[in-house]
């Protein structure tokens, strides 16, 4: 395994990608990721993966996400990666998004299919792909593993019909443009995270709630943020595709939220994604995470959706 810390992408953070917490948005690590993903690609004797001359690419079917150090604007940063394992036609692999210093930002285990460019259609790795792939063996690391979420085999439940049952919140509604899309025609994946990024306030209210005040001093500031996310991408949108977004909470602690995000067709009621995000306060002067008081963990549970998953 000597070549599973290759580097795949390497670039910075932009003023325009950080939000209203102070530090890079969701989307743009995925997107950053989804660079790095060609970069691998390439490495395994893809280099037209993501080309609209290529004839086989690979299709994210599920991440898991984890944030581990913020990024603020200004901020370099490199990507390492490597191949967790490798199916008929399907892999999991590891993508290290990290700071100069090599420490690790974010991570993602991506499970992806090998697949045609125009239907999708999966078929079996080439085997110089899977001879390239053995230098690029990776073993999940420690800081990489799921911690609070499950990755066990899933069926989905989400749907409109069902996000109705459950009376989930409706975060966003809107149609997919063509800037939107990959070279493909097809939804690019940061834009399902970026929509949930978008419209949550809508599930949160104005306000995040923290820690009790301590008396004589001002109210600290609060905002949110996500530790970790497992995301399912069951079909993808095309230019002019309308989406609704639905939302709703999953179990809450002092120190987290269980948040499920839904994108459904609102036409047919399908799914196109769903999400599992661990989500937690963030006192923004103080840069970390806060656990929450009793009466607001009460206010979380009380909101919660029984039997709403993935």
């Amino acid at each position: 395994m000597a070549d599973e810390n290759v580097e795949v992408w390497s670039g910075g953070v932009n003023t325009w990608e950080c939000d209203e917490m102070g530090h890079m948005n969701v989307r743009f690590w995925v997107a950053k990721a989804q660079e790095g993903l060609a970069g691998l690609a390439a490495q395994l004797g893809m280099p037209r993966a993501f080309a609209g001359d290529g004839e086989a690419t690979v299709i994210v079917r599920e991440q898991h996400i984890r944030f581990l150090r913020e990024a603020k604007a200004g901020a370099s940063l490199y990507m390492t990666g490597g191949v967790i394992e490798m199916g008929e036609s399907d892999a999991r692999l590891l993508l290290v998004i990290r700071h100069p210093t090599g420490e690790p930002a974010a991570t993602f285990q991506l499970v992806v299919e090998h697949a045609t460019t125009r239907d999708m259609r999966p078929f079996p790795w080439p085997v110089r792909i899977r001879e390239k792939a053995q230098a690029f063996r990776a073993q999940v690391p420690a800081f990489a593993a799921a911690r609070s979420v499950d990755l066990s085999p899933v069926t989905p439940t989400a749907s409109l019909a069902r996000a109705d049952e459950l009376g989930l919140t409706r975060i966003g509604l809107g149609v997919i443009g063509p800037a939107e899309c990959d070279v493909f025609g097809r939804m690019r994946p940061e834009i399902f995270i970026g929509r949930v990024s978008d419209g949550v306030g809508r599930l949160f209210g104005e306000t995040r709630p923290g820690p009790e005040a301590t008396e004589g001093e001002p109210a600290a500031r609060i905002g949110g943020a996500v530790l970790e996310y497992r995301v399912l991408h069951l079909a993808w949108p095309e230019p002019g595709d309308r989406v609704e977004l639905r939302s709703g909470f999953a179990g809450c602690d002092a120190r987290t939220r269980r948040v499920m995000h839904w994108m459904v067709d609102p036409e047919t009621g399908a799914p196109w994604a769903s999400a599992e995000a661990v989500v937690i306060s963030f006192d923004l002067d103080k840069r970390k995470v806060v656990d929450i008081s009793p009466e607001a963990q009460a206010a979380f549970m009380a909101k919660c959706a029984p039997g709403l998953a993935l």
